[in-house]
């Protein structure tokens, strides 16, 4: 070796460099410190099994830390269920706090249940949190019109408990929202006049609370309190002004129709009437040929026209006696 070194100088160096990086990857790869701080919080783990979380691409920091505070505050969890949670696709972190958390607040929570909430796609930490400390939800402006017409516009602002043992499969606020809404509506409609419900805005949080909204939720209804109550449109008005328009322009429409009808009638009365005085005049033109016929067949005479022409004459004097006794009277 001292020959060697004697000869290339330079080796001693290299594998010391060598030495360093293969201590450094191994290192990185075995986590010794991890494994001390495991050891010392009082988490029995090998460093075996550290490696083999290595080799099954799970971070023994996403697992082991968590075990160390659940150690800590008295719980006893499995590193093989909170490696399964980890590669479940699971939050172990946030398993573990929801775990600590139920614990201290004395809410039975087993890990299983844990799990399955978190896997579900729910906040399981801040649902505990949430049955410690109920939180209060808004609804947004329900819009709803009493028998009387008059539009009401309520807000409420309902406070909920987390329900653990629901909220896997349960309904979550959207629904609770949605379900408060109806029920305002419902109560605000059913109500008499607008006047009694702002005398009593707790009847609607009363009769809405009575209807069990948080069935089938993952949220348990402790109160309905309604913030404020605006009086909107005369609805009712409205209405009756839309329908007397309506039944205007339906009356003008009948009208307009019988118009239309009476005018073609007329104008059918006048086509009659000058058909008429066309055939007169027709039939009066006539009459001059009639005549000359029967002057030529010999059947009239000088003497029946000059009669004929005298009675024609009287009846046209008689006819401008008539006009004139009508003008006068």
């Amino acid at each position: 070796m001292e020959q060697l070194l004697n000869v290339a100088p330079w080796l001693l160096p290299v594998l010391l460099i060598v030495v360093i990086i293969l201590f450094a990857s191994l290192m990185s790869f075995i986590p010794v410190r991890l494994w001390i701080e495991a050891i010392f919080s009082g988490v029995r783990i090998g460093l075996g099994s550290l490696v083999g979380m290595r080799l099954r691409k799970v971070s023994p920091p996403a697992v082991i830390r968590p075990q160390i505070a659940a150690t800590k505050a008295g719980l006893a969890l499995l590193t093989n269920e909170l490696e399964a949670h980890y590669l479940a696709g699971g939050n172990v972190d946030r398993v573990v706090r929801a775990l600590i958390s139920a614990d201290k607040a004395g809410i039975d929570l087993g890990f299983q249940k844990a799990a399955a909430i978190d896997l579900a796609g729910r906040d399981v930490h801040e649902a505990v949190q949430v049955s410690v400390n109920p939180k209060v939800i808004q609804t947004p402006k329900v819009a709803a019109m009493a028998k009387d017409g008059i539009q009401l516009i309520a807000l409420a602002r309902v406070t909920v408990r987390a329900n653990i043992n629901r909220l896997v499969g349960g309904a979550g606020e959207e629904t609770i929202l949605a379900r408060v809404g109806e029920g305002i509506v419902s109560t605000i409609g059913s109500s008499e006049t607008h006047k009694a419900v702002l005398e009593n805005p707790d009847k609607i949080s009363k009769t809405v609370l009575s209807k069990g909204l948080d069935a089938g939720t993952a949220y348990e209804i402790l109160s309905i309190d309604i913030a404020d109550v605006d009086v909107g449109k005369n609805i009712g008005a409205e209405l009756q002004t839309d329908q007397a328009e309506a039944d205007k322009r339906i009356a003008q429409a009948q009208a307009e129709k019988r118009r239309a009808m009476a005018v073609a009638q007329e104008q059918e009365m006048v086509a009659r009437v000058q058909e008429m005085r066309a055939r007169v005049v027709e039939a009066e033109a006539q009459v001059p040929l009639a005549l000359a016929e029967a002057f030529r067949s010999g059947n009239l005479g000088v003497m029946d026209y000059v009669r004929y022409r005298n009675v024609e004459s009287d009846t046209a004097m008689r006819r401008s006696i008539a006009k004139g006794q009508e003008q006068e009277s």
